[in-house]
């Protein structure tokens, strides 16, 4: 099972952007994490859809399963 953490900012012209974290350690800490984007924010390293982003708006965990199929 494939897990991402979602982190969600909201840019200066209020859109929404997102980064994505490939096999987060668990469990997730939302202090941490809430932390982490102020740090994003502070430190101005990303330019998202419509701007720099301005405000953490969420983060969630996704799971997913997947099953491939080889094809003759």
């Amino acid at each position: 099972m494939a897990k991402t953490l979602e982190l969600t900012f909201l840019s200066t012209m209020g859109k929404p952007s997102k980064l994505t974290i490939d096999n987060p350690v668990e469990p997730i800490n939302p202090a941490a994490v809430k932390a982490a984007m102020d740090q994003i924010i502070a430190a101005n390293a990303f330019d998202g859809n419509g701007g720099d982003f301005v405000q953490a708006k969420e983060a969630r965990l996704l799971e997913r399963n997947v099953t491939e199929y080889e094809l003759a």
